[in-house]
């Protein structure tokens, strides 16, 4: 019994692989536009990497640019060059899987903000994941236990629980994981990270009201990957669950992890917020473009 079920995921995975080398990676880089210091600037780089301008403050959250992830090929390309960013000031990583903490863009994005800019950012992770980190030439690495808070400049940021795990490789599991709040004024926008639906939405809107929030919605299939990722409809009464005022996606489309077509994660999300009598409230980001929140 055990060899046929290691012989059917062998078999979905090489489906996978397959799929992802076939495929003709799409899409276009942009450049995000400049937030002033008392707006909110939101852009989509891809997957569940975005640059967050807050405070004054230039943050990247999850930060991957691999073209392959061992041999799942990337199929949208980054919608903000490493080159095109703008001093970074602060670099959060959700946990340490592959696909969020990739260490050669986190080496490539300090490097280009020393040369550019002369000055490191700091890179903050949850708890027992700054050795993955400590050699990436970040001027400083900040490790959070969940619902612990720091605060650079304006902008204070608290690290949530998610419902997920947080081992890089099999047996690690000592490694943390979660998802950040930041808030600065009157902005405050919430990235869950890599999740599955939990009740500890409720909490973390209540505790932090956030107005914004980043939900993943893709990676759900077969059903079994709901027991660590939401569905496009986990992740809409997770916003509900949440008390927010906008939704963005994540977590889709730029790399085939799991069985679902790539373009059923958006259809379900846009279908099922129609029918809650909330699609207003979800934005679909394209890789590259920047939403500016507080702009008159």
């Amino acid at each position: 019994m055990l060899k046929i079920t290691l012989r059917k995921k062998a078999k979905q995975f090489g489906t996978l692989v397959r799929h992802s080398a076939m495929t003709p990676r799409t899409g276009v880089a942009h450049q995000p536009i400049q937030a002033k210091s008392n707006e909110l600037g939101i852009t989509f780089i891809g997957h569940s990497s975005f640059l967050i301008q807050i405070g004054g403050k230039n943050i990247v959250i999850d930060p991957n640019y691999a073209p392959w992830i061992f041999v799942l090929k990337r199929l949208r390309r980054a919608g903000v060059r490493i080159a095109d960013l703008p001093r970074i000031d602060l670099i959060l990583v959700s946990h340490a899987h592959f696909d969020h903490l990739h260490r050669p863009s986190l080496r490539a994005i300090a490097r280009s903000n020393a040369r550019k800019y002369g000055k490191r950012p700091t890179i903050v992770v949850p708890r027992n994941v700054g050795d993955l980190v400590s050699d990436l030439g970040m001027e400083r690495v900040v490790e959070m236990d969940w619902w612990q808070s720091v605060k650079f400049g304006s902008v204070e940021i608290t690290h949530t629980p998610s419902r997920h795990w947080g081992a890089r490789i099999i047996r690690d599991m000592h490694r943390g994981y979660g998802g950040f709040v930041l808030k600065s004024g009157a902005h405050s926008l919430y990235h869950s990270g890599d999740t599955a639906y939990f009740d500890g939405f409720h909490e973390i809107g209540r505790r932090l009201h956030p107005k914004i929030a980043l939900l993943p919605i893709g990676a759900y299939h077969p059903e079994s990957f709901r027991n660590v990722h939401t569905s496009p409809e986990d992740a809409l009464q997770a916003f509900v669950d949440l008390k927010a005022q906008c939704m963005i996606p994540m977590h889709y489309g730029t790399f085939r992890l799991s069985h679902e077509p790539m373009e059923e994660p958006v259809d379900r999300l846009l279908v099922d917020a129609e029918q809650r009598g909330i699609l207003r409230q979800v934005l679909v980001l394209e890789e590259g473009k920047t939403k500016i929140y507080g702009r008159d």
